[in-house]
This record gives structure tokens, sequence and C-alpha cells, in this order.
């Protein structure tokens, strides 16, 4: 649990003097402060015992002596003894309310640890009062103020909140936390902190893997080995496909081991070939030289969300959300902190970017609370900024510190680490259903496989899924290279362009809605690839005409740039460009109009600089239907543009 009475109380410690008095002590008895300074001086080598012997015989030698008070609360807070810490404080007001008045705050932060709300509150609203407050510690003050009447508000209306221990597959006696879910919510990946006497200090954290039964409980976890070392690896994010690993590898005292770093911690990522996984490599463009950490990787496999912190002689301080996108041509911009409502002037952690790309949840003690870190969501405004947080509630959020929420996929189920009583020791994971005002929006998933069309070979391919109300890029990812699997996850309810592409191969082009599905009920779609040779063709779902029209819609050049792309990138490939109709209509009129359509693609290529002799357009009428023109949705499969390879 963080203290922040002690952080506080430690940057204030000029001010009371524990070396050297400013202006003099608060009592004239020589033995009395005599014992106070050998307690400071204890106190400093961090010898409590010692220290609190001296300050009981100096508060004994004149019990009007103030400072003994203030330093007995400060050992007390050090060592978690809240209760005690109050105590000390209250008996240092009570002797002279003015002559400390920090006091209040602190005294305000560590009733705010103990759940004593009210009490906060009173000794906050004291400290913003008093006229000798300090505004160094008066922002933090309207912190604790505003999040102990929030405190007290939320005991009256606690949330639904029952947790599920997640059971023996995953949880042991040692810890286990950082989880972290592919978007079927099949497979989970999580850190558990492994006893081994050749490690560092005698322990050292792993990733471990587990996958769910067909009976829905989890299988026995194992280790991932690959990544794993005698040194800590934590905080992972794996990818909605399951394809890619980030996570945070931290210097050790005798350097980085197995990891080549920047900084404090630093953000790694490997890749899944197969059953393996590739060498972590350092994101060097994200990381710097202070504190990288915590990483959510998004959705869309393009945006990477993590913590970044200042690394000082007291720690890591001032700890934001920063984020970096990685481009088209595979390189992660510079990153930068998000724009909005969501960091403050003090700490953030345990990010984490939801499938739907829209819902942020992180842990603050930066905005109204329940005391130490709280778990809140923000949802992304137009204007791409976070809005403004809000609080999960109580008794989600306690008085102590919560983090590390995972939300999943369907974004009714929220995974947790707790050392709540009847675990199977230490921290366990724990799932929960998720309060409705603050879950996610709706996602689902596209599922399938990438294989050569002729020896059905799996296959690694690039995905990119448009969404074509925007024409934006929604998701960029690749198919396992050892299995050809890919999975994506998508809101459902709107209408995509797929495309799907790998060197020496035509690219594949699908249209689709995902109209009911959700997280439980996938989008199933395998992918054929047609290698690039004379007599292959494709169909362009992605061109599109109005009825009886020849003019091609805006929404077509998501795909017809897809088309220039694979011509510049195979130089000598000739293509015919077909059209194609239903039999609704006149003969004639219907071949004209796929003539013209063909023409209309032709086109757009040649006025970007492909040159003419590499096309040929054609029109086909009716003549070359591939469904029954007897049913609407035969008659729509029939109306298409395709391109075929002439020669290459």
């Amino acid at each position: 649990m963080k203290n922040l009475f002690v952080s506080i109380l430690l940057l204030a410690l000029p001010i009371l003097g524990f070396a050297q008095p400013r202006n003099g002590y608060s009592t004239e008895d020589k033995k009395a402060i005599k014992l106070y300074e050998e307690a400071t001086s204890f106190y400093d080598l961090r010898l409590y015992k010692e220290s609190l012997e001296n300050l009981e015989k100096a508060s004994a030698r004149d019990p009007q002596f103030i400072e003994p008070q203030v330093l007995k609360a400060q050992i007390f807070a050090e060592q978690g003894d809240n209760i005690n810490a109050i105590k000390a404080l209250e008996s240092a007001i009570a002797l002279n309310p003015d002559f400390f008045p920090n006091n209040y705050h602190f005294l305000g932060e560590l009733c705010m640890l103990e759940a004593q709300y009210e009490k906060a509150e009173k000794a906050f609203a004291t400290y913003m009062d008093h006229p000798k407050s300090a505004e160094s510690i008066k922002e933090r003050t309207r912190v604790g103020l505003a999040s102990s009447r929030f405190a007290q508000m939320a005991l009256l209306s606690p949330v639904p909140f029952e947790p599920i221990n997640l059971g023996p597959g995953i949880n042991t006696a040692q810890p286990e936390y950082y989880p972290s879910l592919t978007a079927d919510g099949e497979t989970i990946l999580f850190t558990r902190l492994i006893e081994n006497s050749r490690a560092y200090g005698g322990k050292h954290e792993d990733f471990f893997v587990s996958a769910r039964g067909e009976d829905g409980t989890w299988e026995e976890a194992w280790n991932m080995g690959d990544i794993n070392t005698l040194r800590n690896e934590g905080a992972p994010s794996l990818s909605a496909d399951g394809q890619t690993l980030i996570f945070t590898a931290c210097e050790g005292p005798d350097g980085w081991g197995n990891y080549e770093g920047l900084g404090r911690c630093d953000l790694f990522v490997s890749q899944r070939v197969g059953d393996r996984w590739t060498p972590a490599q350092n994101i060097r463009a994200v990381n710097s030289f202070q504190w990288d950490s915590q990483p959510s990787f998004g959705a869309d496999g393009r945006t990477l969300y993590f913590i970044r912190g200042q690394v000082t002689a007291q720690g890591v301080k001032n700890q934001d959300i920063w984020m970096s996108r990685l481009n088209p041509q595979g390189e992660w911009s510079k990153p930068a902190k998000i724009m909005g409502k969501v960091n403050t002037a003090f700490e953030e952690e345990s990010v984490m970017i939801h499938p739907d790309g829209q819902t942020l949840y992180f842990s603050s003690n930066g905005h109204p609370g329940m005391g130490g870190l709280d778990i809140f969501v923000s949802k992304k405004e137009p204007s791409g900024a976070w809005g403004e947080p809000v609080n999960l509630g109580y008794p989600i959020n306690t008085a102590g510190d919560e983090n590390s929420l995972l939300v999943a996929a369907d974004g009714t189920v929220a995974l947790f680490a707790s050392d709540r009583e009847g675990g199977f020791g230490d921290l366990d994971l724990y799932s929960f259903e998720l309060p409705v005002d603050v879950r996610p929006g709706a996602v689902s998933y596209l599922k399938g496989i990438v294989y050569d069309a002729l020896s059905y070979k799996k296959l690694e391919a690039r995905f990119e899924l448009i969404d074509l109300a925007t024409e934006e890029l929604t998701v960029e990812s690749y198919s396992n290279a050892a299995d050809g699997s890919f999975l994506v996850s998508l809101p459902p309810n709107k209408e995509y362009a797929l495309n799907v592409s790998r060197p020496g191969y035509m690219f594949y082009s699908e249209h689709f809605v995902l109209e009911g599905a959700s997280a439980s009920k996938p989008f199933l779609l395998d992918v054929p690839l047609k290698k690039i040779k004379p007599g292959s063709a494709v169909v362009l779902n992605n061109v599109f005409f109005d009825t009886d029209s020849y003019e091609l819609k805006p929404s077509s050049e998501v795909e017809l740039y897809k088309l220039l792309e694979f011509m510049e990138m195979n130089q000598y490939v000739v293509l015919e460009v077909s059209g194609h109709t239903d039999d609704v209509g006149a003969d004639a009129l219907n071949q004209e109009l796929s003539e013209n359509r063909a023409k209309a693609v032709v086109k757009f290529l040649s006025s970007r600089g492909i040159a003419d002799g590499r096309l040929k357009a054609k029109g086909y009428g009716e003549t070359k239907p591939v469904e029954t023109n007897t049913t609407e949705e035969g008659r729509a499969a029939n109306r298409r543009t395709e391109v075929e390879i002439i020669s290459n």
C-alpha cells in the first residue's frame, strides 16, 4: 500500500526540524531534547524500536513536547501501523493545533487509508482553511477532501461485487497477478512469483498460461518457457489474437541479464510462432531512460498504452499514461501522454485499453476515490481525448490499493488479483461481473485460418480491416506463421472491408457486417490465398457502384488502393479487370454496364501511375454467373468486379 503521509512528510522534514529546529523546539527541557535528537539519529538508521523508546522517554520528560508525537506518527506510518500513527498526530494537534499545520493534511491521509472518512474530511477541510497551509501540499489536500466526501457517499450506495476464484488450475500458494486474456476468452496469461534459490532475492517472476476447458474451468497453467528467465518478467499484455506479447523487464542489481535495457524498467515484445515465442526485443522507440512499464496493447494491433514514471532517489514518481502508435512500416511513433482528463499530478497505474478501443481502465490516486489507488474508467470522446474518469465504486474500490484490472472482451466480466480470505494463498486471480454503468462497448471477433488455396499449407499473412463508414483502418494484424490461425477483435454491427495479403500471393478481399455477433458468437472465416500466376483471380468485394451506375462510390477507394499497392509491388503482373452483372434487365444494357464498370477501375489505376499495357478492361455482362440468379443473394454474388492475372 502506498502511504502518501510518508512520502509527503519526508519532503517536510526540514520544516519539522528533526535535525536542527528552525525556531527552537516546543520544549525547554534539555534532557527531553537530547532524547528526541537521539531518536532522530536512530530513525535515520531505520532503528525504529530504539527511536520509539527514546521518543517515549522524551514525552515522559515533557508531555507538552510536540515533536516526539510527530516523529512517532512518521515511524508508525512507515511500519504500516496507521492506527497508532493517527493517535500520535491527534496528540500533536491537541498539544498545539498551529504548531505544524501540515499535521492536518497528514492526519487526513492516514484516516483515508483506514476508511475513517468523516474524520479525514474534517482534517482536510481544516488544512484547506488554515492560513499557514502550504500550497505545495494543498493540491493533494483538495483531492483528499473530494475523496473523503466521495467515499462517504459511495459507502451508502455499494455496487454489486461477488468475486469468484479462478480455481486451482491458475491459483497456487504463490502470488498470481497481472492477468491478460485473448479476445475469445479461451487463453489467459498471467504473472506468478516463483520461489527459486538461484534467483536474486530467492524469488523471480515468470509468465504462465492456461487454456479454458470444455467445461469452462481453467486447465492447469504451464510455464511459458521461452521468455522466462531468472530475472523478473511481469505486467504482460497479450494481443487480442494471442500472437504478440508485450511485457516489462527491469534492471537487476547486477545489470539486465538476458535483456538489453535503456531505463530502470523497459518494454519488450515477442511474437508467437506456432507454440514458441521469439526472443524478446527492446521496443527502443518507445522506452526512455526513466521507468516504462505496465503495457496495454490495443486490439487494433497498432496502439500501445503504458505507464511512464520519473525515477528519483525516493523511487518512481509522477506516473502517467502514455501512448505510441505503430505505423504501416512497423515503426513506433514517439510516445506522448494521452490527451484528456485521465492523467493527474499524482500517480496513474495499471492501464488497460479494452478491445472496443473506446474504453480505458486504469488506477489512480489523483481522482476522488476511496483512498490509495482506485480503479477508474474513461470513455474516448469524439476529439480523441479521454473523458472524465468514473470511479468503479465501493466495494470494488476500498481504502487500500486496487489495480491490475482486466476486462474481458464481452465487457461483462472483469479479472483482478486479491489476497482476500478463502483463496489458495497470497494473491489469487478472481473474476467478477462488472457493473453495467462501467462496462465497455460490445465487441465480437473474426476467427479463422489462412492457407494456400491449392496445397492447403497454413500461411502467415497480413490482415487489414477497414471500417467502411469512416474508411479508417480498424485492425492490423498477422496470422500465425506456423498454423495460419488468426483472431481479430471488432465492434459488432458495423460494415467492414477485409484485405489479406502475403508476398507471392494474390490479395484476398472480403466484405461483411457483424450483425448480431458477440464475444460468444464470433464471425468465422477461413481465407484461401492464390499464388500469383496466370489464371489466378480475385473478386474485389469492396468495390461498389450504385444500381445501374458505373461511377465508383467513395468507399471503393480503400480496396482500389490495395489493388494499386499490389500492382506496384508486383511490377511484372498484367491484369484483366472484368465486370459482371446479374440477369435482371436487357442483355445489351448489362453488357455495357459491365464494360463501363471494368473501365472505371482501370481508369482509377491508370490515373495513379499504372501503365496502360498492364491493364485490360473486359465486360462479361451476365454470361459468367457464380451463383443462381433466382435469389437475391445469388444475384448479389453475380454483380461483381474481378481481377485476373494474365501474365506475370
